[in-house]
């Protein structure tokens, strides 16, 4: 079953070109991945000012994620990434709800 991950990041003003260079970088590397489908980046803007981003990123299934979550060139991005921002990215992981009914 097709999974949603939200990926948030904090981005001072200073560190977006490099933190945006090395997403381009992610997101070229995952696209090769089995079991990616897309994703979307976004950036916060209400309220103003925010240094919020969020990756939306759709996978085949969870093991498909974590695959790519836990491989070595993913996390070598990731590390200058965190460098970088100086902040720890979040990850959550959603399943889709069929029809959107809740399961029991």
């Amino acid at each position: 079953m097709a999974v949603q991950v939200l990926i948030r990041r904090k981005i001072v003003k200073e560190k977006v070109n490099e933190v945006a260079n090395l997403m381009v970088d992610l997101r070229s590397l995952a696209r090769a991945q089995p079991g990616y489908l897309s994703s979307e980046s976004l950036k916060c803007i209400d309220p103003p000012g925010d240094e919020d981003y969020l990756i939306r990123s759709t996978w085949q299934s969870h093991e498909d994620w974590k695959r790519w979550l836990h491989s070595k060139e993913r996390k070598a991005i990731q590390n200058k990434i965190d460098d970088l921002t100086q902040e720890r990215t979040e990850y959550n992981v959603y399943e889709v709800l069929v029809g959107g009914i809740f399961p029991k």
